[in-house]
């Protein structure tokens, strides 16, 4: 078997043959006329069915299709070569008959270029190739290029993975990831799946009438959520820069402005841990709807849900390992303080202290450190207890107050925000609140969190002072929602891991 380093070798000096002979190994442009691998199979198809243009079992239509080579299947005199592009896989059928050329289509005429040694003994898997003729199906079915002529498009100095096992390293398939993409086909699947989810998400919005913006990326404050931002600096204006972590209180900005719905789809930057839920940089969404409430959103969050599944899966019933997530059935709704008595056995009130929760948390084998706040721990028991518990589609309510200072206070309940959370096979899925709209009590609670910063608490909503001024201005009612493009891509794709998803997701140094 030979080694890397010897096939790459072999190669180059294919490569080489085909200069000293020439020809080009990677000539600017493919042949006028080449159309999709999916478009010529679906034409051919098509005339099949019509079966007055279909020559003695050969489409009569001459097609030129490219794509890279996935395998050869070498005959002698004769090659049977699978090349794929970007939408499908069509089986070339290389004699001797079909010429060599890297310009232009030669004439059916033309001879084969044995006398320069080229042709089928320069080819490689993983090369990129042109060809050109006329379809047939095969006595096995499968719909074939009868290549009159061929060319190279680019010559591959390197290997591909072995096509039938793909590659088996993680860490490879994700520093890697265009070696991923040729070799496992899951991994395409799963990148064309994001796409689709996007544009669905879009459309849903763009049918209600929002209007899609985008915010800055590099804020003064990185406010909007409770997360550690990255700092950059900024050469020209000589100063520090943060990168955002939500885009709340931009698109805040717009309500003030006038524009009653609008939505965000937008990278954030949260210097936080790595893991299967967790990545720093996220495709996060966020839209907010004036002269409405986080009940109206909770009603708008299952619609958008739905229609994204219809669109992407075609059912409301998506397979999840040994779970059937069922998003057609009316989703469970619960409050945050029934779910800590039903699931973690405590009744959480104000008055409970950061020592009631430290000592809960160890009657629950929870660690927890000297310097966690209560929110802290209070997350803590939520993420341990509760949220694996909610595995069908299940809206956690009506917040303490504590937890949401971007939120308003729930009428005849000072100790609850009216917000929201989605969880899906215990992932939070969304965040939602009925928006505070009030400046003087918004600064008092941005306040409240500036004093738990000083107390060493790195993770809490920063205050901005242009947004109290623009709240000052005016902004009407609205209900607001967020939710990660990432969380949504997982549960379509039924995959538990967001690395899966993102195409090149954050990694440790190698050394590590």
């Amino acid at each position: 078997m030979p080694t890397e380093e010897e096939l790459i070798f072999q190669r180059r000096k294919k490569r080489d043959l085909l200069r000293h002979s020439k020809y080009e190994a990677y000539p600017p442009r493919v042949w006028r006329g080449r159309i999709n691998c999916s478009v010529a199979v679906a034409r051919f198809e098509s005339a099949e069915r019509r079966s007055s243009l279909i020559d003695e079992g050969m489409m009569s239509q001459h097609v030129t299709l490219a794509g890279r080579v996935l395998a050869i299947r070498n005959m002698g005199s004769r090659a049977f070569v699978d090349v794929r592009d970007g939408t499908a896989k069509v089986q070339l059928n290389l004699g001797r008959e079909a010429v060599f050329s890297d310009t232009k289509r030669p004439s059916q005429k033309a001879k084969w270029q044995s006398e320069v040694g080229i042709g089928l003994n320069v080819l490689d898997v993983g090369d990129f190739v042109q060809a050109y003729g006329r379809l047939f199906r095969t006595r096995l079915g499968e719909v074939t290029l009868q290549v009159e002529s061929w060319g190279l498009l680019t010559k591959t100095l390197r290997p591909l993975p072995d096509k039938w096992h793909g590659i088996s390293d993680v860490e490879t398939r994700y520093r890697q990831r265009y070696l991923d993409l040729i070799a496992n086909e899951r991994s395409r699947e799963i990148a064309l799946l994001r796409t689709k989810v996007l544009a669905a998400v879009r459309l849903f919005y763009i049918k209600r009438d929002f209007i899609e913006v985008e915010t800055p990326v590099l804020q003064d404050e990185a406010g909007g959520a409770a997360a550690r931002p990255f700092i950059t600096h900024h050469n020209a204006l000589d100063r520090d820069f943060f990168l955002r972590i939500s885009l709340e209180l931009h698109l805040k900005r717009l309500l003030v402005g006038g524009f009653d719905k609008v939505f965000e789809i937008g990278r954030v930057f949260r210097n936080e841990g790595i893991d299967r839920r967790h990545n720093p940089e996220f495709s996060l969404l966020e839209s907010y709807e004036a002269y409405t409430d986080y009940l109206h959103v909770a009603k708008m969050v299952e619609d958008l849900y739905r229609f994204v599944a219809m669109q992407v899966r075609g059912t409301l019933q998506i397979p999840f390992g040994e779970e059937i997530i069922d998003l057609g059935v009316p989703w469970a709704r619960i409050t945050y303080r029934d779910a800590l008595r039903k699931y973690a056995g405590f009744t959480y009130s104000e008055s409970t202290t950061v020592d009631d929760l430290r000592g809960i948390a160890a009657g629950h084998r929870i660690a927890t450190e000297a310097s966690d706040s209560k929110d802290t721990i209070l997350d803590k028991l939520m993420s341990e207890l509760v949220e694996p518990q909610l595995i069908q589609p299940t809206f956690l309510l009506d917040y303490p107050s504590e937890l949401s200072p971007l939120a308003k206070k729930k009428p005849g309940f000072p100790d609850t925000a009216e917000r929201f959370e989605l969880f899906v096979l215990g992932y939070e899925m969304a965040n939602a609140y009925s928006e505070q709209n009030d400046p003087d009590t918004q600064r008092l609670s941005m306040l409240d969190q500036a004093f738990k910063a000083a107390e060493g608490d790195e993770e809490v909503e920063i205050a901005d002072e242009d947004f109290l001024t623009a709240l000052e201005y005016g902004m009407p009612p609205a209900g607001g929602l967020g939710f990660g493009i990432e969380r949504m891509v997982m549960l379509m794709a039924g995959e538990p891991s967001i690395r899966e998803v993102i195409l090149f997701p954050a990694m440790r140094d190698n050394q590590r």
